[in-house]
C-alpha cells in the first residue's frame, strides 16, 4: 500500500490480478508465477496429503544415511532388490523386429539395463521417487535414459482435471537460475488429457521425463521411502547397540584394590602408595601377611537382559517392513513350520514389490517400440490394439518352491479327479481347472478348456495313427511273399 494509506490505517483490497497471483500454483516463491499453472495448489498446501518440500529433502537424506551406515535399514531396501532382480530379467515380444528393438535398448552401452536395474531399484526404495528423463533419437527411434536426482526436484505438477495424475516435473534453479520443466511420459496421445491439460504440457518442453513414485496415495501425493517409518526405530536400535558394546568394554576393565590393615593416611601416601604403584604382573609372587589384603575388583554394571531387548527393538522394526527375524539372521525359536508360515506374508510383499518393477518395465518398454513405431510410422500414434502392446516383462522366479510337496499334491489331486471322473461327479473340463490351479504354483499355466480340447485331438490323432499301423501290420501278415522276403532276411 501506499506510505498515505499506512498511515491512515487503510487496507486496500487486492486486484484481480493480484488474486489470481495468490490461487496460482507458485512452485519458485514470489519471483516464479505460470499462467498456464492456474488452478493448482503447490504441495506445501497439500500437508494432508504430502510432506513439505524441506521434510521430503529430509526423508531422502535420512533415509540414504540409515541405508549407507545402518546394517538393519540396508537389509531392509537390499533383501528386497536381492529377491526381486538377483537373477536378473529381460523384455520379450513374439515379433522378432521388436524384439530386436527391445534388446537393442536393454544392450545400449549408455543404458545398460541389466547393470544399472538394481541401481534404480535402490533408488526407488531408497527415496520413494525415481526419475528418468527419457532421449528419442530423431533419425532412428531409438530411445536412451538418464537419472535424475530426486534431490533436484523441486515441484511434481499434477493434472486439474485428474489430480491422480502427474503430467509434468520442474527442477530446482542452479547456480545460474535456470531450471527445467520435464513433461511426465504417458503411453498414448495427447489427447488423452482434457484440452486445458494439454495447454499446461506445452509449457514443459525441456524433455520427456519417466515418474515413478511408491507408499503413496491416489491425489498429489508423492512417493515415500521404505525408511520412513522405522527410521526413529533404526536409530534407536543403532544407539543401542553402540551403547552396549560401551559396556562390554567397561566390563572387561578392573583396578587393583590394595588393602592395608591400621594404615593411616600419611603410611598410605608416602609407603604403601610407592610400593604397589604398579600393577602385579601375570606370574609374579605377592607375599603380605594378614594385615594386607590384594584383590582385583571388576565393575557391576547391572542391566535388563539386553537380548530380550535388542530383539524387540530388532523385530519392531523388522516386522513393520514385514521381514522376519529369521531372514536378518536372527533365527531365535524359529522352526521350519513356522518360519515357513512367516514368510507367506514376506513372500506376498516381495511379490507386490516385483509387480511395481515389472509395471515399471512394461512402461518404458512400450515407450521405447512406441518411439520406434513413431519414427517408422512419420509420428502417426499406434492405436492400443497395436502388437506393440504385447510385450511382457520376465521377471525371475523370487523364492525355490517345494516342488516335491507340489508335485505330491498334484498327484493326489490328479488320482482323484480321475475317480471322480469315473464316477460322473465330475467333467474333464473342472478336473483341469483344478489341476491348472496347482501347475501354476510350478510355474506351468494352461488354460483348462483349451488345454483339454487339445489332449482330445491329440488322443484322435494317435488313435488314427494306431488304427493305421494295425491294419498295414495285417497286411504283411497276409502277404506270403513278404513272409518269405522277411524270413530269407
Amino acid at each position: 500500500m501506499n506510505w498515505w494509506q499506512r498511515w491512515l490505517g487503510v487496507t486496500p483490497q487486492p486486484t484481480q490480478e493480484q488474486t489470481n497471483l495468490t490461487e496460482a500454483a507458485g512452485g519458485f516463491g514470489d519471483d516464479y508465477h505460470d499462467a498456464d499453472l492456474e488452478g493448482y495448489r503447490p504441495i506445501t498446501q497439500d500437508s494432508a496429503r504430502n510432506l513439505s518440500p524441506l521434510t521430503q529433502e529430509r526423508m531422502r537424506k535420512v533415509a540414504y544415511k540409515l541405508w549407507e551406515a545402518n546394517l538393519l535399514a540396508n537389509r531392509i531396501v537390499e533383501i528386497p532388490v536381492a529377491y526381486i532382480l538377483a537373477e536378473g530379467c529381460s523384455l520379450s515380444h513374439s515379433d522378432e523386429q521388436y524384439q530386436d528393438v527391445l534388446d537393442r535398448f536393454w544392450k545400449d552401452p549408455i543404458n545398460r539395463m541389466s547393470r544399472k536395474l538394481p541401481k534404480r531399484a535402490r533408488e526407488l526404495f531408497i527415496d520413494g521417487e525415481l526419475f528418468m528423463p527419457a532421449f528419442t533419437n530423431e533419425h532412428t527411434g531409438a530411445v536412451r535414459l538418464a537419472l535424475l536426482s530426486a534431490d533436484l526436484v523441486a515441484e511434481i505438477v499434477y493434472d486439474p482435471d485428474n489430480p491422480e495424475e502427474p503430467i509434468g516435473v520442474i527442477t530446482k534453479r542452479d547456480t545460474k537460475g535456470q531450471y527445467r520443466k520435464y513433461r511426465v511420459i504417458i503411453n498414448g496421445a495427447e489427447d488423452c488429457f482434457t484440452q486445458r491439460t494439454q495447454t499446461i504440457r506445452q509449457d514443459f518442453t525441456d524433455g520427456d521425463i519417466f515418474y515413478f513414485h511408491i507408499n503413496s496415495l491416489g491425489i498429489r501425493a508423492r512417493g515415500r521411502s521404505k525408511l520412513l517409518a522405522p527410521a526413529d526405530h533404526l536409530d534407536s536400535y543403532e544407539n543401542f547397540l553402540f551403547s552396549e558394546a560401551e559396556r562390554a568394554d567397561f566390563l572387561r576393565a578392573f583396578v587393583w584394590h590394595f588393602q592395608v590393615e591400621g594404615a593411616d593416611q600419611d603410611a598410605i601416601k608416602n609407603t604403601w602408595l610407592p610400593m604397589y604403584r604398579q600393577p602385579p604382573r601375570p606370574g609374579s609372587t605377592q607375599v603380605t601377611n594378614e594385615k594386607v589384603k590384594i584383590n582385583p575388583v571388576t565393575p557391576q554394571l547391572n542391566s535388563e537382559d539386553t537380548e530380550k531387548l535388542a530383539r524387540l527393538l530388532r523385530n519392531h522394526s523388522l516386522g513393520g517392513s514385514t521381514i522376519p527375524e529369521h531372514v536378518f539372521g536372527g533365527g531365535g525359536d524359529v522352526n521350519r513350520a513356522t518360519g515357513d508360515s512367516m514368510m507367506e506374508p514376506f513372500e506376498k510383499v516381495l511379490t507386490m514389490d516385483q509387480t511395481t518393477v515389472s509395471e515399471i518395465l512394461m512402461d518404458i518398454g512400450i515407450y521405447v517400440l512406441r518411439q520406434h513405431e513413431l519414427n517408422k510410422a512419420g509420428g502417426k500414434e499406434p492405436d492400443l490394439n497395436h502388437p506393440i502392446y504385447d510385450m511382457a516383462v520376465n521377471m525371475p522366479e523370487m523364492t525355490a518352491k517345494d516342488t516335491s510337496k507340489l508335485t505330491s499334491a498334484l498327484q493326489q489331486l490328479a488320482n482323484f479327479s480321475v475317480s471322480l471322473i469315473n464316477a460322473r461327479l465330475l467333467t474333464r473340463e473342472t478336473a483341469l481347472r483344478f489341476i491348472s490351479l496347482t501347475a501354476a504354483k510350478l510355474g506351468v499355466d494352461f488354460d483348462a478348456k483349451k488345454e483339454l480340447e487339445a489332449a482330445q485331438q491329440e488322443h484322435k490323432q494317435q488313435t488314427a495313427k494306431q488304427d493305421s499301423d494295425d491294419v498295414y501290420q495285417a497286411t504283411d501278415d497276409d502277404n506270403p511273399a513278404q513272409e518269405n522276403a522277411d524270413a530269407a532276411v
